[in-house]
């Protein structure tokens, strides 16, 4: 059993793993020359996440995906890269937006340069993912379009909040599935696809790739509260500092509508409030880590990762079905 991928990924069959490892290597080559510029200054602020590392969790997706047909069709490791440098532009976009200063361990693009300087970075991305789409083809441009669509309205709906009556947290899973969802569901989709995998399978990889990306999504939340910043590459707290509600500030305050009890209208009423003091922020988070709300995110990390797994049970059995169900293992995993 050899770590081969993010997440702790373990894969048992070699030639898997060879295909896997080599697959990543290409994704790596082609966003280093997706981010090169005749503009030296370009190359330095599109290659600055490039180079912080990351997971590489929805390149890892398309590889795994498109053992279900020719997995060394030409088409796959481009459409990797796309996947990739798509995230990538979001981030740039999501730290001016939130006004992070730390990602993946370093200084946000906005933080070392400027907010002008991330947003136009974001779009130059955005710019190099579309030039390679157009060379796999017009219904690759179309997903791609489906699922940006997707991703800017989650971004939207959790800008704008709930609507009158909805219930918060069935707003933010839905927000989480155009935001998180949408572009790891492309992730299997374009793997099956370019690998020329039968129809249904395609869909089976991009249902899957939905429910595990809003698995991840909730896992990375969790993180951001339990963890102490190593695996999440932020600042614990770093939601909560910049007042966004995730799913356990969600149950709390479900709880504190719901029971009245004084601790957890005491403890709402703190996660309401201003967090940028560091004490009150530590407060806060050893406060929330051992609240029930905590225990129940979890329990919904678990179910999306258990309804992912069982639509892989119209796979064929396979090294690769056996390694997708292990990514359900190991988002749970970092759900604690």
């Amino acid at each position: 059993m050899t770590v081969v991928a993010p997440l702790g990924l373990s894969v048992q069959d070699r030639a898997l793993e060879a295909d896997v490892e080599a697959g990543l290597a290409a994704v790596e080559e082609g966003l280093l020359e997706a981010t090169k510029s005749d503009v030296p200054f370009i190359t330095e602020a599109a290659r600055h996440l490039v180079r912080a590392g990351g997971k590489r969790f929805r390149p890892l997706l398309v590889m795994l995906a498109a053992q279900f047909g020719d997995p060394y069709a030409p088409g796959v490791a481009p459409s990797g890269v796309v996947v990739e440098l798509t995230h990538l532009a979001t981030l740039y976009h999501d730290d001016v937006m939130d006004e992070a200063s730390v990602r993946r361990g370093v200084p946000s693009a906005n933080k070392r340069w400027a907010n002008s300087v991330a947003v136009l970075t974001g779009d130059f991305l955005f710019a190099r993912a579309s030039r390679l789409l157009a060379d796999l083809g017009p219904e690759m441009v179309r997903i791609q379009a489906q699922a940006f669509e997707r991703l800017v309205t989650g971004q939207i709906l959790e800008t704008a909040g709930p609507a009158e009556g909805r219930d918060p947290v069935d707003h933010y899973l839905d927000v989480l599935a155009g935001k998180t969802g949408s572009l790891i569901a492309v992730s299997g989709r374009f793997g099956a696809l370019t690998a020329g995998a039968d129809e249904s399978v395609v869909e089976v990889l991009t249902q899957y790739g939905e429910r595990i990306g809003i698995a991840f999504q909730l896992a990375d939340d969790l993180l951001d509260i339990t963890s102490d910043g190593a695996e999440s590459g932020k600042t614990p707290g770093t939601d909560l500092r910049e007042g966004v509600a995730t799913l356990p500030v969600l149950h709390l305050r479900a709880a504190a509508r719901r029971l009245r009890r004084p601790a957890d209208l005491e403890l709402a009423a703190l996660l309401g409030g201003d967090l940028t003091d560091d004490s009150r922020l530590a407060e806060a988070l050893a406060r929330l880590r051992v609240h029930p709300a905590v225990e129940q995110a979890r329990r919904d990390t678990v179910r999306y990762a258990a309804e992912a797994r069982a639509i892989l049970t119209a796979l064929p059995a396979c090294p690769a079905r056996t390694a997708l169900e292990g990514l359900c293992d190991a988002v749970v995993d970092r759900a604690g």
